[in-house]
This record gives C-alpha cells, structure tokens and sequence, in this order.
C-alpha cells in the first residue's frame, strides 16, 4: 500500500509542474527540443499510427493505451538490446538474458515457459514476427529496431484487427517506408569490444537499412555477431498504392547463462563466469510482404496484405540437463484483409461530422495463414549429475515432429459517433487454429531406439500423431468522450485469447501422452484520460484483467490449462517541459498480478500470491537540457521494484535503480556525435533473478558501468 501511495504521490508532483502528449507519446515527445505551443499542436494533430486498426490514424482520437517511441527518441537512446528502448514506457519490462535474449512482460508478470511468448504480439508493419502458434520468447531480435521509423505498444488487450497472442499487449514495429528513409551513415564503438555500423539510403521509389553489430560480451566467452537488413519498394498510380517491404537477419551469439547462489551477482568475479562457454544461438529470419492499398469512390478503402515468413534457429539448451541441441524452424504464407468505410487514411472524426449529425465508420476483414514449422531435440553426450537425471535423461534423439497449423479468422469493427464529442467503439473477431501434428519418432517415453529408461521412464514423453483445432471468439467494446479539444476520456472492455502453442501441446514430459489443453482467455476492463494542459502531456489508464485457462506446468510435469489469475494495475505516462531549454519525463505502473487458483507448491497454497517474477512498481523518470540548439543532454533513472522469485513468494530479488546519462550534438549540418554512459554510478544488480530446487537463487548479472560513443553523417547540401 505504501509502494502505492509513494507511486500516486509521484504522479501528482510531476503533474503538477509538468510534460506530456496527448498523442500518448510522453517518452518521444522530450526526445527533441521543447517547442511552442503552436508547433506542439501541430505536431500531435498530424501524429499518425497503425497499430489500433492496422490503417493510418490520428493518434489522439485512439481510444486505448497506444504509446509510440518515435524514429528521434530511438536514435537519440540507440539502444544495444531492444529493452533499453522499451523501458520508457509504462507498464513494459523486458527482462534482459544474455546477449539479446530476453523474457517478455506487457501488464503482466514477466512471463516464463514454452508458451509465456504467446501471450503477447510482436510484429513489424503490422505482420507477426512469428505464427500465432510457434512464438519465440526472444522473437524482438528478429526485427530491425535498430533503425526504426518508430515503434508503437499497444498495453491491453489487442483490438478485432488482432487475434492469438494479443493477450497482454502489442509491441509493432515499424519500418521506415521510402518517402521516411534519410540517406545516413552511422557508426559506434563501446565497452567490452562493441562495435556498430548503420547505413540507410532512400531513392524515389526504393529504400534500405542495414545494420551491422558486434559485441564482444561483458561475461567470458560470451557475445555476439548481428546483421539486418530492411528493403522497402512504393509504387503508385491514382488508385492504388503498394508498398513492399522484406526484412532479414541473421543471429550468431555464444551465450553466457544464469549464475547461482544468493547475492552471486555482487561479486564482480562470479558476475563475469559463463558456467556453460558451449552454450549459442544461431537464428535467421526472413520476412517479406506487399500491402495493395485501393481508394474507393465515398471514403472506402481495400486493403490486402500478403506476406511470407522463414525462419531457422539452433540453439544449445544449457538451462537444461545434458545440454540438448534444438533446431527449429517454419515457413508461413498468409493474407490480411480488410475493408474500410468512412475512414480513408486519416482516420476517425473526433466529433462526428461536426454540425451534431452521427456519422458510423466501419471495417470488416478476413485474415488467413497457413505454417509449417519443426522441432527436433537431441542430445549427443551422456547427462552429468545424479543417477537419476543420467538414467531418464538420456543421450539421443528426444523429440523429433512437424507440425502444420492453419489459421483462418473473419473480424468487424464499428466506430459510431453518435453524438458530439461522444464515440461507440465495438468489434468482434472469430478465429480457428488448427493443427496436424506428425510425429516423427517412437511414441512414449522411451530411448529413440525403443528401450525404456529407468525410474519409471524416460523424462521426456512424445505423443502419437493428432490433430488439435481452437475456436475463440473476441469482443471488444468502448466508449470515448473528448472532452474539448485537449483531453480524451475512455474505457474498454474486453476479451483476449491465445491458442495453445505446439510445443506445449506436442513437447511433452513424463507420463503425460497427450495434453488437453485449452485456449488462454482474459477478460480486461480499462479506463483512461490523455490529453495536454497548459504544456502538459499526460496519459492515465487504470485496469483490472482477469486470465482463466492459464497454461502451465503443474508438479507431475503436465502441461495444464486450468490455472486462473488476476491483474490490477495503474499506468501513468508524462511530459513536460520545465523551461525553454530543460524538460521533464516520466512513465511508470504500479500493479499486483496474483494466482487465483489453488494449488500447493512446497507445502503452501499458492492462491492470493504474487505470481514470480512481477514487480509491484517499475517506472522511467528522465531529464532532459537543450544545452545548444542542436545539442542534448539526459539522465535517465530506472526504478525496478523487488519482486518474488518463485510462486511460494519465500525468496525475493530487491529490485535496483540505475542511472543512464546520453548526450547528442549535431556539430554541423552533416556530422552528429553521440554517446551514452550506462549505469553511471556502476550499480551491482540483476537483470533476471531466479529461483529453482535445485540451483536455489540464481541471475543473469547487470553489466558494470559502459561507455559508448558514435558519429553519424547526412550528406545535406
């Protein structure tokens, strides 16, 4: 409670003295110099994102927590690991692994598992990284953030345009198009053998972006080597528009995992042990797609998106006994569709038609995707450990299947401006999942050469082939008041849904043969208030969610979708600027994300506790000075709160603050030098800490004190 009131108390300080965006986009709006009114309004009326309908929208008539972190704000952070980014809005905590893994939170606890990725939505320009069913949890490496256009959090439940996986949230990035792609060379260097190169060139009708990065790791034997590429092609008649873009990366990292026993990270010498130096992870991904725009006659628009997906990743299991060797991968072809009255590509009339007449704006749509993905398991060597794990844990192949999943939904979407200053919003989306599973080993628990372990059997369990099929329906409704011409006032209900993903469906262990598993559901309620007074920018939402047929593993080592939790939270996102030259920052949650539903872990009914893993508060704060019509300086703070590693809630991680400090000066039209110092006061902490059985506590250290510096030249005449 007293976390609680410390976090309001906060708020209303930095409210009362002041700098935010009605746009919602408090964290990118100080990334550049403070501006005059005039030019403010401007800007937030010509704002436009995609995320809430997939079409071009003007950001303050969004009825939703919608956040973007704009091309300026990102090039100023010039992130290393995507979560550097990402912290500045609220209600999102990436925790880091090692190199550039990373474990996903969007209003929820951060997330572990064979399906934890599946709860929330990561795309580029609107297309899924991955197939509804086949998530990777560290998915965001596959996507050019490194030189976005801007990136766009939607925090909730996703809209009807939206369908598995948008459970928690939205994370879209978008790729600069031709007309937004400046002619550019960057390059940087930094701590423990970092180095960067970044090129962009635009033409009248093609654009890329390529980058470049090697990291020599700040733990032994770890790093990695990075390389991106994104093209974009426009064509253009008086009817029609296409825009075609592709993306591919490639990933080879040697990666360093967890250190155990309680406090390791505060010893400098242990923080820097990698315990598994044989441990990588080699990913590619390619993705490519052509969205044909059609303008008809009365305000309507067709819109049909086809795209493809490969993807391919091995990587060495070091978290697991004996070190398996999964490789993985799948190819996707799918279509989005939709058909759009009254909205065209500014979106909706935030007072109706503006003489008291109603006005209804309306899109239906079909998307379909067809997958065809693999996973195989295996481990070359005998396990080291007890007898026990070296007989059920044996050498070999474990698992060795294909799965192919179609994906076909069908969605509406109605805004009715029914009254002045009053908008209707409601939508509905069906969609089934089907899968056909094929396994391609021995069924059941034994050696792939047939014999059985002992002590009951093998560990892991492989079922005989099936095929699963998932139908989920999700409504959405809201309502919205503008309240004059600066403040939106809203509130949302909702349902979310993820399908089971195949590897918790096919990936068994034990004596479990087949898995019975249902969709994950979340029903969420949100209310909020954004808007600017008076140079303040602000955006307020307050929720409460409620997740049933939540999927887990329970103490038999099943696959079970029988869990149940509640989510309670608080989000506030600020901006102000404090004088011609100094602006003030904020965005930061408060929230409780609870099981409820009994189960007993360790002897201790685990219903009412904080799920693992779930800070109570985390929160940005960032001044900003203008010391040079084209220089800027920043300190950020980064508030982690404590939160329980495990769900018996006996250990506990105590959370940290760290300091950052950027600085930017454009020396000339054509030269621009940066750096950043992070963790200026050379914290000791953790950026995943951990319980288990059998290790106890373990992390995955934060890296000491690390400077970086950069030059980037325009050619500008």
């Amino acid at each position: 409670m007293n976390k609680l009131l410390n976090f309001i108390t906060i708020s209303v300080v930095l409210s009362n003295t002041a700098i935010v965006s009605a746009d919602n986009t408090a964290s990118d709006t100080v990334a550049n110099p403070p501006q005059t009114d005039a030019k403010r309004k401007n800007n937030l009326e010509d704002t436009i994102l995609v995320t809430a309908t997939r079409s071009e929208i003007k950001a303050s008539s969004v009825a939703a927590s919608l956040s973007a972190l704009h091309g300026a704000s990102l090039e100023f952070v010039g992130h290393n690991h995507i979560q550097e980014s990402l912290l500045r809005i609220p209600g999102v905590n990436l925790h880091r692994g090692n190199g550039q893994e990373y474990l996903p939170s969007i209003r929820s606890p951060v997330l572990t598992g064979a399906g934890a990725c599946g709860a929330f939505l990561m795309a580029e320009d609107n297309i899924p990284l991955r197939a509804a069913g086949f998530c990777n949890v560290n998915e965001l490496f596959e996507a050019h953030t490194e030189q976005a256009q801007r990136i766009e959090v939607l925090r909730g439940v996703g809209s009807a345009f939206y369908g598995s996986n948008a459970l928690h949230g939205i994370i879209n990035v978008i790729t600069p198009g031709v007309d937004d792609t400046e002619t550019a060379v960057g390059m940087e260097l930094g701590a423990y053998d970092y180095g960067r190169l970044k090129l962009a060139a635009g033409f009248e009708d093609f654009a890329f972006s390529l980058t470049t990065a090697h990291d020599g790791g700040y733990r032994d034997k770890s790093g990695f080597d990075q390389q991106k590429i994104s093209l974009r092609h426009l064509y253009e008649t008086t009817s029609l528009t296409v825009n075609t873009g592709l993306t591919y990366t490639n990933l080879n990292q040697e990666t360093a995992g967890f250190i155990t026993g309680k406090d390791a990270y505060k010893d400098e010498d242990t923080a820097r042990l990698n315990l598994e130096p044989e441990a990588y992870r080699d990913a590619k991904a390619l993705r490519a797609w052509s969205r044909f725009e059609w303008e008809l006659l009365d305000q309507r628009q067709w819109v049909v998106t086809p795209y493809l997906r490969v993807t391919d990743m091995d990587f060495l299991q070091h978290f697991l006994p004996g070190d398996p060797l999964e490789e993985n991968g799948q190819k996707s072809v799918g279509v989005q569709s939709a058909y759009y009255s009254g909205t065209g590509n500014t979106g909706y009339r935030a007072n109706g038609n503006g003489d008291g007449s109603t006005q209804v704006n309306w899109v239906v749509g079909i998307d379909a995707e067809y997958t065809e993905g693999y996973l195989t398991q295996a481990q070359d060597a005998p396990t080291e450990g007890s007898v026990f794990l070296q007989e059920t844990v044996p050498e070999g192949l474990h698992y060795d299947y294909q799965v192919g999943a179609a994906m076909l939904a069908s969605f509406a979407h109605v805004e009715w401006l029914f009254a002045p200053a009053w908008k209707l919003t409601a939508g509905l989306r069906y969609e089934q999942m089907r899968y056909d599973y094929d396994n391609k080993m021995l069924a059941g628990r034994t050696r792939d050469n047939g014999s059985e372990c002992g002590f009951g059997g093998c560990r892991y369990s492989r079922p005989a082939d099936r095929s699963d099929t998932f139908d989920n329906w999700s409504p959405k409704l809201g309502l919205s008041y503008q309240l004059g011409a600066e403040h939106l006032l809203y509130a949302n209900l909702a349902r979310g849904f993820r399908a089971p993903q195949a590897t918790e469906l096919y990936r068994l262990q034990r004596e479990q043969s087949v898995a019975e598993l249902d969709s994950e559901r979340v029903d969420s309620v949100e209310i909020g208030i954004k808007g600017r007074a008076a140079g303040l920018n602000y955006a307020l939402a307050v929720y409460a969610m409620k997740k049933a047929n939540y999927i887990f593993r329970d103490a038999d080592f099943f696959n079970v979708s029988d869990g149940k939790t509640r989510h309670r939270g608080i989000e506030l996102e600020l901006g102000y600027p404090l004088s011609e030259t100094v602006d003030l920052a904020f965005s930061g949650s408060y929230a409780r994300h609870r099981y409820d539903y009994d189960e007993i872990l360790g002897g201790i009914n685990i219903n009412g506790k904080d799920i693992d893993t779930a800070p109570r508060h985390f929160s940005n704060t960032r001044i900003g000075w203008n010391f040079h019509p084209a220089g800027r300086v920043e300190l950020e703070w980064i508030d982690m709160g404590a939160y329980y590693l495990e769900p018996e809630n006996t250990h506990k991680y105590a959370g940290h603050d760290l300091l950052n400090l950027k600085l930017s000066w454009a020396m000339s039209r054509n030269w621009t030098v940066y750096g950043r110092i992070n963790n200026l006061s050379d914290t000791t902490y953790a950026e995943r800490a951990d319980y288990t059985t059998f290790t106890e506590e373990r992390y995955f250290p934060g890296t000491p004190l690390a400077v970086f510096v950069g030059v980037k030249w325009r050619p500008r005449l």
